[in-house]
């Protein structure tokens, strides 16, 4: 990562600017993210299924001067769409193709394209290691995209300092160690995958990370098997779906011990209880937001809160409350508004003054750099 940190500023990238990342999950997606951040520059984190549209409004928002991608993924030209951006604004500079070997593209190799965008493939990013920049752990360290179903993808910053204290945290939640082996089965991107624990907990502790393109059940549990995985994460839509598949899919998954299971919607304990059954391992049910609030059962948390929950606080500094439309909290079990802040939360999406005021308390939005804020909404990863 040295080497391709270097590469980066040899290319033209500087510390502070930001590239969009848009890669599916290979190994290629960590270390494009870990690169860019030791040379200073911020990784705009882009689920592959996002267009021209979503992907315009990135580059727009960020100022974004990169973009790293495969020129082609499933019929989809993403060179062409790179090409038709960098021609429309000024901002998008530099392309970083993930090329497939014996693939080609029209902006192949080191070229440049009409409007002066220069494309270069990202397995030729390289050169000696530099000194390594120190930056501020209160910088903004990469962007996560808020899941709300706003028509523009809202932008989330995460700094080095509140993700870093994220993911440390979440790893002492499942007691990871560095015999441990995860499997990235959903989007490397969503911050479920990346940081809960997930891919970055797991590097921390010195563990092995899998990734996985698809979370077939054929494919996963496969994987599973052959690299001795031992937590994954899914969603209660894909935990169904292995746990249908289990019959016609022979693997041998007795290396699980925890299936963390989060998403849109609430497990049911009947899936809960049969995952646990079939496959001998703990369940751990999960809810969190891309903005930071993270709730998580524990391990020794009894069956029936596993089952029926979704946890508590990943921290004992998060404040939640339950309020209704006047702001007054509602008595438990009723339904309400949920209102979230702690020492991993955030304080605003960023470049969106209409959307913070919606979705944030004013409180959230006025407070100092030491504190952090409280949104309004509870989105999904």
């Amino acid at each position: 990562m040295d080497r391709m940190a270097a590469g980066f500023r040899l290319r033209g990238l500087r510390a502070g600017q930001r590239v969009v990342v848009q890669l599916p999950n290979v190994p290629e997606f960590v270390t494009t993210v870990f690169a860019l951040m030791r040379a200073g520059v911020v990784p705009v984190f882009c689920p592959i299924s996002h267009r021209a549209r979503e992907v315009s409004h990135l580059v727009r928002v960020t100022q974004a001067v990169g973009y790293v991608g495969p020129p082609t993924y499933e019929g989809f030209d993403h060179t062409a769409m790179t090409a038709d951006i960098a021609a429309r604004g000024p901002f998008l500079r530099r392309v970083f193709t993930l090329e497939a070997p014996g693939a080609s593209s029209p902006y192949g190799g080191l070229t440049t394209d009409p409007s002066g965008c220069q494309y270069s493939p990202l397995g030729s990013i390289d050169a000696p290691p530099e000194p390594a920049l120190a930056p501020s752990a209160g910088q903004v360290a990469f962007f996560l995209l808020s899941g709300g179903t706003t028509a523009a993808p809202l932008l989330v910053p995460r700094t080095h300092n509140d993700y870093a204290y994220q993911v440390r945290a979440a790893a002492e939640r499942v007691s990871l160690t560095e015999d441990d082996v995860y499997l990235a089965a959903l989007p490397a991107e969503s911050s479920f995958t990346f940081g809960c624990p997930g891919i970055v907990g797991t590097l921390a502790a010195g563990g092995t990370v899998v990734l996985a393109d698809d979370p077939d059940p054929a494919t996963c549990l496969a994987v599973v098997e052959r690299e001795r995985v031992t937590i994954t994460s899914v969603t209660p839509a894909v935990a169904r779906l292995w746990l249908d598949a289990r019959a016609a899919v022979r693997a041998d998954l007795s290396s699980l011990r925890l299936v963390q299971i989060g998403g849109g919607t609430p497990l049911p304990p009947a899936t809960a209880e049969r995952m646990a059954r079939a496959w001998g391992c703990r369940v751990q049910q999960v809810f969190g937001r891309a903005e930071g609030l993270l709730t998580l059962t524990r391990l020794a948390d009894p069956d029936e809160s596993v089952l029926t929950t979704q946890g508590r606080p990943l921290s004992p500094d998060d404040e939640i409350r339950i309020v209704d439309p006047d702001g007054k909290d509602v008595p438990d079990g009723e339904p309400g508004e949920l209102l979230a802040r702690g020492p991993y939360t955030v304080r605003g999406y960023y470049r969106a003054p209409d959307d913070n005021a919606r979705s944030f308390t004013p409180t959230a939005i006025s407070a100092p750099a030491t504190s952090r804020g409280a949104p309004r909404t509870a989105t999904w990863w």
